[in-house]
């Protein structure tokens, strides 16, 4: 049975904060090595973190959270504010240690407050077929497969979830 999460706390935090900036290193070693089957080096880790900059997550134009267990970061996502009602959820984590306790329900419930608060009607993300854990959870969540909105060569489900 999985533990509630008693001692983890929620904070929304630049994405350039110390550990902002840890969470989203693990989150990369994880995609990453699962991507390639194998551990994920430090060069690809550093790669992917130019490659995709996460300045897009902070005010105005997008929202980051990072829930820390203790002084541990163990968890992020983030929320892109798009046009039209529309909010993209992205980078969504737990690290493995932490998995299991709620915190990726608490994630995504933090980040459809939020895109309420700001008026947004609809959320969607993107995820890869071997993410199964968090194909589960936006499930669990109320989001529906769609038909593909973008391109994105790392993306094989697309889900969005009317906010009401």
């Amino acid at each position: 049975m999985p533990q509630s999460p008693t001692t983890v706390s929620i904070a929304r935090t630049s994405p350039e904060a110390d550990d902002a900036r840890r969470i989203l290193r693990a989150y990369y070693h994880d995609i990453v090595g699962r991507y390639h089957g194998r551990e994920a080096t430090t060069a690809e880790v550093d790669s992917v973190l130019v490659e995709e900059p996460s300045d897009d997550l902070t005010p105005p134009g997008g929202l980051f959270w990072v829930v820390t267990d203790g002084a541990v970061a163990v968890g992020c996502a983030g929320l892109r504010l798009l046009s039209a009602g529309v909010g993209e959820v992205t980078r969504v984590f737990v690290a493995a240690a932490a998995r299991r306790r709620g915190i990726g329900s608490l994630l995504l419930t933090e980040v459809e407050t939020a895109a309420r608060d700001r008026g947004l009607s609809r959320l969607r993300l993107d995820t890869r077929h071997d993410l199964v854990e968090a194909r589960r959870l936006y499930n669990r969540h109320g989001y529906a497969e769609v038909e593909p909105f973008n391109d994105s060569p790392y993306a094989a489900h697309w889900f969005v979830k009317p906010l009401r």
